[in-house]
């Protein structure tokens, strides 16, 4: 291995090479120990052996991702100030539009599609010095909950490879959970960033709609998608946040967020004398015994670690929920808005789409313009009432999902439940950061969901719960490479 940018010499094995964080980089990058283009080359290089099998990422960029670690390897010898995600090996859910690089949406009608520029997210972290290894894979269009993709391969798990990854954003939590990125870009509307970091056991982190710009990124619900990060660490999600977040003129409504102070800057404070609450129903209503159990655990670490923790109510996710049950809530805004996205291509190539997904889209059809009129005013009531009902609680928390990932063979069996869908509808943000291990070795994600733009609380309560229930240890531990 060649030695880093400095007179350092590197002591880290090529496979830990894939394991490390965004601030061990930085460190080592700074100190001349490691050297962004051998970091990266390892990345590729596991890439490579593994990806015909996992199908993790649809396209690999390598002599980009090359190309971007001679750049910040260049911009550290010269002593710029290059900030925490110089020379970091990134992948982008294959909805980001990349300049000159094609954006498949998961789906093969769009295999030689092509953008002339990047998506406001692809371009801030080239800004911020990231290495671009490629596009990851997906549900087409990004409308489905379990990672199931009959054109590109659907990722197994990496804890158990004939599970789902989880969805849609399965390339992007299975990469990063296989170490074949340091971090990922996905896309939540109903839970698709924290289902794969639930079912793939690292951290995802579904931001407040109007925190990150959607311009340059495929759209499913302009109502509900939200951009955000998945990593193996609580920290590494702040990290990539604070580069990707803030308004943007292509994007309006990102406009109307505060401004955002940095997560990073007090993630690591005490959560003494925060208060958290605990969703009993509807988050905890038909989950799992060993689900409940490591979701209970949690809540104890919270607890021990000095926060006032109460059993609370939250009306009006169960009042989402039975609209939901009904057709009409978050589902019906969805399924118009896919509709109304995707209505021309179903025209056209519709017999390309997997059925699944087309049935799914062709729902929007059979939604009347006054049910969505409703929906849509629904929202916005529910949204003021938890607004001012969570002002009394810094966050409150849930299992992420109901159960484990269940496997891909049954994947249509699968309970069509999830409670995640409730928090995009609600306004809320959230992150997924793992809590335990079922008996069969699958991870159990916990919940942490805060305010609308209140980012900052959530990561700093799932940082503190992280460093003292021993869980990091998941997130950043090695997958085999078989």
């Amino acid at each position: 291995m060649r030695s880093g940018v400095g007179a350092g010499r590197s002591v880290v094995s090529r496979s830990e090479l894939r394991f490390q964080t965004v601030e061990a980089l930085g460190e080592a990058y700074r100190s001349g120990e490691l050297s962004p283009v051998d970091v990266a080359q390892a990345h590729l290089d596991a890439i490579e052996a593994l990806n015909p099998d996992t199908h993790d990422y649809i396209t690999v960029t390598a002599d980009r991702a090359i190309a971007d670690a001679r750049r910040s390897e260049d911009a550290l010898r010269s002593g710029q100030d290059v900030g925490p995600l110089c020379g970091v090996p990134i992948a982008l859910k294959d909805l980001v539009h990349t300049a000159g690089i094609p954006t498949t949406a998961g789906t093969t009608i769009w295999q030689d599609r092509v953008p002339d520029r990047d998506g406001t997210v692809a371009r801030k972290l080239s800004v911020a010095g990231s290495v671009l290894l490629g596009k990851t894979n997906l549900v087409e269009f990004a409308f489905g909950p379990y990672g199931v993709n009959p054109h590109y391969g659907t990722p197994p798990n990496p804890r158990k490879a004939d599970r789902v990854p989880g969805g849609s954003s399965s390339g992007s939590g299975a990469a990063v959970a296989r170490g074949c990125a340091v971090a990922a870009i996905g896309t939540d509307t109903g839970g698709s960033i924290r289902l794969p970091a639930a079912f793939c056991g690292v951290v995802g982190l579904k931001p407040t709609v109007e925190r990150v710009s959607r311009a340059g990124v495929v759209p499913l619900s302009w109502t509900l998608d939200s951009v955000g990060p998945l990593t193996r660490t609580v920290k590494d999600a702040a990290y990539v946040f604070d580069a990707i977040a803030g308004p943007d003129s292509e994007d309006a409504v990102t406009n109307a967020a505060p401004p955002l102070h940095s997560t990073v800057d007090g993630i690591e404070q005490e959560i003494r004398g925060r208060r958290i609450g605990v969703v009993r129903y509807p988050f905890f209503d038909g989950a799992d015994a060993q689900v409940v159990e490591s979701v209970d655990r949690a809540i104890t670490v919270l607890a021990d670690l000095g926060a006032e923790v109460e059993d609370v109510e939250l009306p009006e996710a169960v009042t989402e929920l039975e609209a939901e049950i009904d057709g009409r809530g978050s589902v019906s805004i969805m399924c118009v808005e896919g509709f109304a996205c995707h209505r021309d291509t179903l025209d056209q190539q519709g017999d390309d789409v997997d059925p699944r997904i087309r049935e799914r889209i062709e729902q929007g059809k059979a939604v009347s313009a006054s049910d969505y009129a409703l929906a849509l005013l629904g929202q916005q009531r529910m949204r003021r009432s938890v607004t001012e009902r969570l002002s009394r609680w810094d966050a409150v928390v849930a299992p992420t999902t109901l159960y484990t990932a269940p496997p891909i063979a049954d994947v249509s069996k699968a309970p069509a439940r999830l409670t995640t869908r409730l928090v995009n509808y609600l306004g809320l943000c959230s992150v997924s950061l793992p809590c335990g291990l079922a008996d069969d070795g699958l991870p159990v994600g916990l919940q942490v969901i805060g305010k609308p733009f209140d980012e900052r609380t959530i990561l700093n309560i799932s940082y503190a719960y992280e460093q003292a229930s021993g869980w990091k240890e998941l997130s950043s531990s090695r997958m085999t490479d078989g």
